[in-house]
């Protein structure tokens, strides 16, 4: 039995668009590649997650409405197709089973996800059935995504007879995952002896971003390699149900499996993705000289091309020469357009006017956003006019302890680098200059003290621990919970902890204010970790 497993993109509340290219994808994988079978994502025909767009009755209609116009052109092949089943008062996550004009059956998942990114219980009732059928003479099997997390639905799927099982999946990318998914699908044929085909959808959805890396697993255990991850493809692969194994056919295999080389891509690609569903082609963002900066104009470049991406220096009067050099050394590498507007006319003109009511007062971190709202209100200008995505620079570790001015370097429409603490953002740098000669973020960018250059001698280290320290903190607190006891236990200072604590709880304001941005940790911020602004003490 052949089968076709579609790692493709398909974007959410898209359709028709959706519908158009599953038809394709069934006729291409019957008429080229001879599939006897074909399986789509999870919600492929609506796009995953579609969130409250599933409360909207107009919207299930025009699943339901598109999931018949596929039934009746899918002829010769069976195809399983995700979609939102709606059936009176309540909504299922299904897939649906075509064959020959129709409608076979229809399976509803089991197991709703309601952590992390995850809301499903909010929009989907469960599904209580199994779905077993025939391809051929081949049994097989369908559960969804979270289905395959609990080992009953596979059991009872495996108990009506299934040879090999479908699973259709969309599940968000994060850094480690694979191996998690691998030890999984290892263990579910370990319990089972069944072959497992997983698939998974590819493609940026906000700040969430699929990786594909769709996996076989044989009957006897062995995990295939991974398909080429963020890379749309018809994957196709035989099962010989005598030895339960696959063979695969067209199966480019994923060659890169570095923590930075992965983040990387996923940052790539969420970014171009965000930009075009949301009908930008070009981006614009200030280049200052500094690592973060650095990392996003790469980003971009390898995003969009250089000729899409427009580069602008704003130089303040603390802005030293080799700030400037640097930035003009990476966009000329990259082949990148760059301008520059000095903030020194604005900064004043703000100074003048607020002067009557700042005198008497010192000057302080006032003075400093003052300078970092000048240049977000240009860039911002510049956004507008150009048409232009604006993206902002901020890393994680600045978004944790507010080391960001709202509406100033905080402006824009994206923010590639969100998720990615200051040690990450050095590492894929220098990852990203180890894939081309010479490399493209020039190496004095990577080496220099970091700094805002918001006063003079300014640096990070002023106002922060040092990085190494300040994330290992923020790592311990975000990504794995610990308590200030169980920080201090593991060799931090007290004082320190306590102070960067203090910084994350009162800053959860600027955060929920903050641009989307790729998510690539376990726990990024925004809809995967809710905390209230005002929450006393803790």
């Amino acid at each position: 039995m052949r089968i076709a497993l579609a790692q493709f993109d398909f974007p959410v509340g898209a359709v028709t668009a959706n519908a158009e290219r599953i038809v394709a994808l069934i006729v291409e994988a019957r008429d080229v590649h001879r599939a006897d079978v074909v399986l789509f994502p999870e919600l492929a025909l609506s796009g995953y997650p579609p969130e409250d767009l599933l409360q909207r009755p107009d919207f299930l209609a025009a699943c339901e409405a598109a999931l018949a116009r596929i039934a009746a052109a899918t002829h010769g092949i069976v195809a399983v197709v995700g979609h939102p089943e709606s059936a009176g008062a309540v909504v299922f996550n299904s897939a649906s089973v075509l064959r020959d004009g129709c409608i076979e059956r229809t399976y509803r998942k089991r197991e709703l996800p309601n952590y992390a990114v995850f809301d499903e219980r909010r929009y989907f009732a469960s599904g209580d059935e199994t779905c077993v059928f025939s391809v051929d003479g081949v049994s097989v099997g369908l559960v969804i995504c979270e289905d395959l997390w609990f080992a009953e639905p596979l059991a009872a799927t495996v108990a009506l007879g299934a040879q090999v099982v479908l699973v259709p999946n969309a599940s968000p990318f994060e850094r480690d995952k694979a191996a998690q998914r691998d030890a999984l699908l290892a263990q579910r044929v370990q319990e089972s002896g069944v072959a497992i085909s997983y698939l998974n959808v590819v493609g940026g959805q906000d700040s969430l971003v699929f990786d594909g890396a769709s996996c076989l697993a044989d009957g006897d255990g062995r995990i295939h390699p991974a398909a080429a991850a963020f890379e749309d493809h018809l994957l196709v692969a035989d099962f010989d149900p005598a030895t339960r194994c696959f063979e695969r056919v067209e199966w480019p295999v994923e060659t890169d499996e570095q923590r930075a080389a992965l983040a990387y891509r996923a940052i790539v690609r969420c970014t171009r993705d965000y930009l075009h569903k949301n009908g930008f082609k070009q981006a614009v963002l200030g280049l200052s000289g500094g690592v973060d900066s650095a990392l996003v104009l790469a980003l971009a470049v390898d995003a969009l091309g250089g000729d899409n991406v427009l580069a602008v220096r704003l130089p303040s009067r603390y802005t030293s020469d080799l700030s400037n050099d640097l930035a003009t050394e990476q966009a000329q590498k990259l082949g990148v357009r760059i301008e520059t507007l000095p903030i020194e006319a604005p900064f004043t003109g703000f100074l003048e006017t607020l002067a009557p009511l700042f005198a008497g007062l010192p000057a302080d971190v006032t003075e400093e956003n003052l300078q970092s709202r000048c240049r977000g209100a240009l860039l911002m200008a510049l956004s507008n006019k150009t048409g232009r995505l604006l993206l902002t620079t901020g890393n994680k570790s600045e978004y944790a302890v507010g080391y960001a001015t709202i509406y100033g370097d905080m402006c824009g429409g994206f923010a590639p680098i969100k998720d990615l603490y200051k040690t990450e953002v050095y590492a894929l740098c220098r990852w990203r200059n180890a894939q081309g000669a010479g490399g493209i973020i020039p190496e004095a960018v990577i080496e220099r003290e970091p700094s805002a250059e918001l006063r003079e001698n300014q640096t990070d280290q002023d106002s922060l621990p040092p990085y190494d320290v300040l994330d290992a903190i923020l790592f311990r607190d975000i990504e794995l919970e610990q308590s200030r006891a169980e920080i201090i236990a593991a060799g931090f200072d007290a004082m320190t902890v306590d102070r960067v604590l203090r910084l994350v709880r009162i800053s959860e304001w600027k955060r929920q204010q903050s641009a989307p941005g790729p998510k690539v940790s376990r726990r990024a911020f925004d809809r995967e970790r809710r905390y209230p602004i005002t929450s006393g003490n803790y």
